[in-house]
């Protein structure tokens, strides 16, 4: 996972070439709205400001 002073990055697109839009701290609530399984990117929103939405890892996504 991510070490504890490190963030989650929201990208713009799915993969790490896409410009980092937003770090996201650990237990962060997303919306999973997406998912491209065969690159393991998800595309997601935040539950607390669900106008914002970009691309994270599938490896760090866990359901709560």
């Amino acid at each position: 996972g991510t070490g504890p002073d490190e963030l989650l990055k929201l990208r713009a697109g799915p993969g790490l070439g896409y410009r980092v839009t937003l770090g996201l701290p650990e237990g962060t609530v997303l919306n999973r709205l997406d998912c491209v399984t065969e690159i393991g990117w998800c595309r997601v929103s935040l539950e607390a400001a669900p106008q914002i939405t970009g691309f994270v890892s599938a490896d760090y996504l866990s359901a709560h």
